[in-house]
């Protein structure tokens, strides 16, 4: 077996914190030897962002998107450290970084020098706000979540902007970034033609915001915050029930008709305020005081029983270990061992060169 489909690529990592290294990672994951380039004595930033910590002491933090990966401690501000960066490049099938605007010019190591003498290189970019005018702006996720509009829809209410629970900018850009240096190797492999590619923070963010940002782009309207309503499709959010709360994401009308069948009201499904996904989203306040009403007299576990049963997308609020424990009981194993430290799986399946898990996250250079 091979250590996956792509064994024998060599990856130049000079990225920290996460949207790099969680695409360095899911590079790794995928049999590409990865060297991460680190501060020496000092490493990367996610290092020291604890508590928790694993086992062994590392942050869970860096844990979390850093296996797979050999380190190496570099002092660019060397010309000892320039000079094994750029051995490094050397043998480099990609270079994917995220320093500051013009720091690799000066050190003579971006891609218009280093490509000269490398030409099959990809290598990739990651910033905040891309290479132009917004070149100098800080690239940290949640002032992205804010200046890009993620928290403009996302809250309890009207005028209670929040940002969501995890970096999620910084792992769509990852991905994205993925996404692309995948692309241009293949396009490597047909030209022989190495190239260099940008991906930023307000750019993944605005891609990634799909019908909220298309809803702008398409018909100039600015979506305002829901909750946990839908703009678009009712009803597609939480009910309360007679214990605990219940997600209910009805998709079409005959998803509806269901629900009002097993709610005990199928008149729901002819009332003209809620026959067709439109109306429902018209009269949604309406549709919610029927549905809370009907609701309370089950609870979760009952309803979702039902309702699943009969072809309606529903299920609990789980906490992080009920998600695991959820994807435990579905087969999906969501946790494996690296080496003896305990991380998340890679979240594709491939059948022939499936993703490897060969080596730990690294302890600092």
């Amino acid at each position: 077996m091979t250590s996956g489909p792509l064994e024998g690529i060599v990856v130049a990592d000079f990225t920290r914190v996460l949207a790099g290294p969680y695409c360095t990672m899911l590079l790794g994951d995928m049999g590409a030897e990865v060297i991460k380039v680190e501060r020496p004595g000092a490493g990367d930033d996610t290092r020291a962002w604890g508590p928790p910590y694993t086992a062994s002491g590392l942050s869970t933090y860096f844990a979390g998107v850093n296996r797979n990966k050999s380190t190496v401690g570099i002092d660019l501000s060397t010309p000892e450290g320039v000079r094994a960066a750029r051995d490094l490049i050397a043998r480099a099938d990609i270079v994917i970084e995220n320093f500051k605007a013009g720091t690799l010019e000066r050190l003579g190591l971006d891609y218009a020098t280093v490509s000269t003498e490398h030409p099959g290189l990809v290598f990739c970019t990651i910033s905040g706000f891309g290479s132009g005018a917004g070149r100098d702006l800080p690239g940290y996720d949640l002032l992205v979540q804010a200046m890009g509009g993620l928290m403009s829809v996302t809250g309890p209410g009207p005028g209670e902007p929040t940002k969501v629970g995890v970096a999620l900018v910084d792992v769509i850009t990852g991905l994205h970034a993925t996404v692309g240096i995948l692309a241009a190797l293949h396009h490597r492999d047909a030209t022989g033609e190495g190239q260099r590619l940008e991906v930023n923070l307000l750019s993944s963010l605005l891609s990634g915001l799909v019908n909220q940002s298309s809803a702008y782009a398409g018909a100039g309207v600015v979506p305002g915050i829901l909750g946990n309503a839908h703009p678009s499709i009712a009803p597609y959010e939480v009910y309360a029930t007679a214990d605990r709360p219940l997600i209910i994401a009805v998709g079409n009308d005959r998803q509806f008709a269901s629900l009002a069948e097993v709610l005990g009201a199928p008149g729901l499904a002819e009332d003209p305020r809620f026959r067709t996904n439109p109306d429902r989203v018209t009269h949604r306040v309406a549709l919610n005081e029927q549905l809370v009403a009907l609701l309370a007299g089950a609870g979760a576990d009952e309803w979702q029983h039902r309702l699943t049963q009969s072809g309606v997308p529903c299920g609990p609020i789980n906490d992080i270990a009920q998600a695991f424990a959820l994807a435990e009981r579905l087969g999906l194993e969501p946790v494996v061992d690296a080496d003896g430290t305990p991380t998340v799986a890679h979240p594709i399946r491939f059948d022939r060169t499936p993703a490897t898990y060969r080596l730990p996250p690294p302890s600092a250079p």
